[in-house]
């Protein structure tokens, strides 16, 4: 039975508060905060109503002393986010106090983190092409890999027995867990790989790369399903939606695409005036966050975002 979803009446609200442009977004676990990452070296915590208006609130994290490149919450803990830094550092911030309670200083300048599903550990990737996984409560790194070949995004499949890493060879290399030891190398794409998603409901992951094709895989099979094929420049991020029924990707194309993961259609595009760094679906409504190199008139950077959803603008 297919389930559809009509996104044709549906608005983008504007987030303003970072001084430069914003790097990541991400929904904590209740579906109820979000996170942004920025340039401007902080990260800014917003409570977002997803059917009231009302005023916004934000909370800055203060501390980094480079950009926040990427961020997640503890899918287990509303109120705990983790930031990686160029800085070399990681921090674990309680986002009701906005004080950072955990920080690990590393070896590199990191540029993308994960929490596994379970919210014991975090795993790091730096531009070194070095992965560090963490034990959350010591915050102390338990495992580093160098890898020999060009690392982009990282992550754990549903159960936590699967790592993932996506690479610029244009394959999807699969670890299993906690040995690292390697079980697959997909041949994914005829570029490189630069972006992975795992589907909420546990089928399916999702690999966007730099031949601007969009991959779905099935998990159990590690076969290929389907492609998507709406964008025409490199694939820089993708995200499913809670359900699993939608898949969005974006790029430097001016829009981002909505398509069914069962059919491959494409259901709605958003309209955006600048290539994108960052979407992302809220874990309990169609509500999706999407961040990117927005300038204004004078060229400066916005260091905006947006959420797409609303009822009303």
């Amino acid at each position: 039975m297919e389930t559809t979803f009509s996104f044709k009446n549906l608005h983008s609200r504007e987030y303003q508060g970072h001084k430069k442009k914003v790097h990541s977004v991400a929904w904590n676990c209740a579906g109820t905060k979000l996170a942004s990452g920025s340039v401007d070296q902080t990260a800014r915590l917003w409570h977002i109503e997803p059917h009231g208006h009302g005023k916004v609130k934000d909370i800055e994290l203060k501390g980094h002393t480079d950009s926040v490149d990427q961020l997640c919450w503890d899918p287990k803990h509303a109120d705990l986010i983790a930031t990686a830094s160029g800085d070399k550092t990681v921090r674990l911030w309680d986002a009701r106090s906005g004080k950072c309670s955990q920080l690990a200083e590393l070896s590199g300048e990191n540029i993308n983190i994960t929490y596994k599903p379970d919210g014991t550990h975090v795993a790091v990737g730096n531009r070194d092409d070095e992965l560090t996984i963490l034990d959350v409560r010591k915050f102390k790194p338990i495992h580093k890999r160098k890898f020999s070949y060009e690392v982009n995004e990282i992550a754990w499949n549903m159960t936590g027995e699967m790592f993932f890493l996506t690479t610029g060879n244009g394959t999807v290399e699969v670890l299993a867990y906690p040995s690292l030891q390697p079980l697959d190398t997909l041949v994914a794409h005829t570029a490189g790989c630069y972006c992975i998603a795992i589907d909420p409901i546990g089928r399916y992951f999702a690999v966007g790369s730099a031949d601007s094709l969009v991959s779905l895989w099935d998990i159990s099979e590690m076969l290929c399903v389907r492609t998507f094929t709406k964008l025409e420049w490199p694939v820089r991020t993708i995200s499913f939606n809670y359900t699993g029924d939608y898949i969005a990707s974006a790029s430097e194309d001016l829009f981002i695409d909505i398509s069914n993961v069962q059919t491959g259609r494409t259901v709605h595009q958003i309209p955006c005036r600048a290539a994108m760094n960052s979407v992302e679906w809220n874990p309990k409504y169609n509500l999706l966050a999407y961040a990117g190199d927005d300038k204004n008139k004078y060229q400066a950077d916005e260091g905006v975002f947006r959420i797409f959803g609303f009822e009303s603008a």
